[in-house]
């Protein structure tokens, strides 16, 4: 995924797109994730999405059910905001 990206429009469930703020994305152990949060809503929790490849080599983005995976990628999160925040 390239790293220039700023929103995205994902489907849900049900079918109905949703479109993302991406707030950024993260290399960690040879794999990409991507932290968004919803466009049209405030005060809500940022989400971590894998970013994997189809059969096709299309980006495709997964939620993250391992604890420790996602513990990983929170605390890279929390790393880089609260860098940010320093200086």
């Amino acid at each position: 995924m390239e790293n220039d990206i700023s929103t995205i429009v994902l489907t849900d469930e049900n079918g109905e797109e949703k479109e993302f703020d991406v707030i950024t994305k993260l290399d960690i152990e040879d794999k990409e994730y991507v932290i968004v949060v919803p466009s049209d809503e405030e005060n809500v929790d940022a989400i971590a999405l894998r970013i994997e490849k189809d059969e096709d080599g299309n980006d495709v983005l997964v939620t993250i059910d391992d604890d420790d995976e996602f513990a990983m990628v929170s605390e890279a999160y929390e790393l880089i905001f609260s860098d940010e925040e320093l200086n």
